[in-house]
């Protein structure tokens, strides 16, 4: 049963690969993600930590249920060190399910503590989870670099608790979603009639309430036109100078020259090569072609040199400026852009071009641009809220726009490039703001600030999706606390749930 709640949990933000199109008929399902889903299956996990007869053992169907859904989640990381980094297929599997393993400790810790705490009032007890749940996804997503891909809060992003994200972030609609399924496991097996009547009560009213919830307040900022390039080069020859890298030259070159957008992105490492290995004339070439007139560019491409280090970074490109505006990637990729002390070994198994890079501050400034102000992130950077809020301290000078590059060649077909659309989705409904994704294979898409897809290119096509994006000014709640005071508040107050449980029991 824990097996397959964990699968049914990674289900959830897994659709359109899992879940029947008949689904979406009968309106049980928005967009790619199924909120009442994810909220089924962790209730599942509540009911069975109630029922398991010791710590020990709840430890180890929190486990279970994690190992399953986090492996589940990110699958396509056996494409990326299979297919394009050449590990054998049994060590490709290996190092999902170990990352996975690794990872599901956070969740069989807060289920071993859980599990005494249960026994006090049922009312409280989904409250109780809810917090140690959140502890072991704040752990997850920032301890040693972070993966926090997956969180429950991104199942919930077409769901009734979408109005929070404004508010308390993805991380905050987590906890929420936890106490929905604490609640919902309580009404089911609990004997009891007026505990069931309360947890009823109380679900009903977490599910209608974040509707009523204020209007944002925040200002439009006008419109800029567009062009998002999507070269679609295939990985497996994206680094090869003889193909891939002459292939991508030419046809970013050809957009850049011929797009009528006011602002032309293309997606991270679009030119593969460093500035001074590309054919001789390029680079003024794109100098030249911004210098003037009223279009500008971000470029994604490597930077730097053995002796000063390298850095993932986008150069910006606009007229009346002394010197290419740059953002260098902060938040790098463990084993794809640093490698970890002692796991030397490991990538050496791969065949995959992989290195120590720089990483950038944080803050860093951002690309301004006929009255707009554009946040650079690169690859999976977008997933942390947290640094991508730091941006937001002064209102003033806050972002209009966010722009992501990456390229998800890596990772196979489908899942990971909806997963990123989705992190996305959620980070511009938290932010209030527009988001721009310029990917290799896609999503190529545009997002507005409500978290619409308004507009999206074909993955697996060389394209230039244009559009129009509008601007925004503002402050969200959410915003404005992330800014200043960063996930504290969340682990503070999950913290303090925690301990004022383990207090009462003690008394009992």
């Amino acid at each position: 049963m824990a097996l397959l709640a964990g699968a049914l949990q990674a289900a959830s933000t897994a659709w359109p690969f899992v879940m029947p199109p008949s689904l979406a008929v009968l309106g049980l399902m928005r967009g790619n993600t199924v909120w009442w889903l994810q909220v089924l299956s962790m209730a599942t996990l509540v009911n069975l930590l109630m029922r398991a007869p010791n710590a020990r053992q709840a430890a180890w169907r929190g486990w279970l249920f994690t190992l399953t859904w986090l492996a589940a989640t990110f699958a396509w990381l056996f494409t990326s060190m299979h297919t394009y980094g050449g590990l054998p297929a049994p060590l490709a599997v290996l190092a999902v399910l170990a990352l996975a393993g690794a990872l599901a400790i956070y969740y069989a810790a807060a289920c071993w503590v859980f599990w005494p705490l249960a026994l006090m009032n049922k009312a409280l007890a989904a409250i109780v989870f809810a917090s140690l749940w959140l502890l072991a996804e704040l752990a997850r997503g920032q301890w040693l670099t972070g993966f926090g891909w997956g969180a429950v809060g991104y199942a919930q992003l077409d769901g009734p608790l979408q109005p929070l994200m404004a508010w308390v972030g993805m991380y905050g609609v987590s906890w929420f979603a936890a106490v929905l399924a604490g609640l919902l496991a309580i009404a089911l097996t609990t004997p009891i009639l007026k505990n069931k009547g309360l947890a009823v009560v109380v679900m009903l009213a977490l599910l209608v309430l974040p509707s009523a919830l204020p209007v944002i307040q925040g200002a439009d900022q006008g419109e800029l036109s567009v062009a998002l390039l999507q070269g679609n080069i295939a990985q497996e020859e994206k680094f090869e100078p003889a193909t891939g890298v002459l292939k991508a030259l030419r046809w970013y070159a050809e957009q850049l020259q011929a797009s009528p957008s006011a602002l032309i992105i293309t997606p991270e490492t679009a030119l593969a090569v460093l500035p001074e290995q590309l054919p001789d004339g390029y680079w003024s070439m794109l100098q030249q072609r911004f210098a003037t007139g009223q279009q500008a560019a971000l470029v994604g491409l490597p930077l730097g040199s053995f002796t000063e280090g390298y850095t993932n970074s986008v150069v910006g490109f606009k007229p009346g400026q002394m010197a290419p505006w740059r953002y260098d990637k902060h938040h790098l990729v463990p084993f794809g852009e640093f490698i970890p002390p002692m796991f030397r070994w490991f990538t050496d198994l791969m065949h995959i071009p992989l290195g120590d890079f720089s990483r950038g501050g944080l803050p860093q400034p951002t690309f301004n641009w006929q009255g707009q102000r554009l946040a650079a992130t690169v690859c999976y950077e977008n997933l942390y809220s947290n640094e991508l809020a730091t941006q937001f301290v002064d209102a003033a000078k806050a972002p209009t726009i966010l722009v992501n590059i990456s390229n998800l060649g890596w990772f196979g077909e489908h899942l990971a490039m909806d997963q990123h659309l989705q992190i996305a989705r959620v980070r511009a409904l938290e932010f209030d703001r527009p988001f721009l994704l310029a990917t290799n294979t896609g999503h190529t898409a545009i997002v507005n600030r409500h978290g619409d897809i308004t507009h999206s290119a074909q993955p697996h096509t060389a394209t230039a999706l244009q559009g129009m994006v509008q601007g925004r000014t503002g402050l969200t709640p959410y915003a404005r606390w992330m800014s200043q005071l960063g996930l504290w508040p969340l682990w503070l107050a999950a913290l303090a749930v925690v301990l004022l449980a383990g207090l009462m029991q003690r008394q009992r």
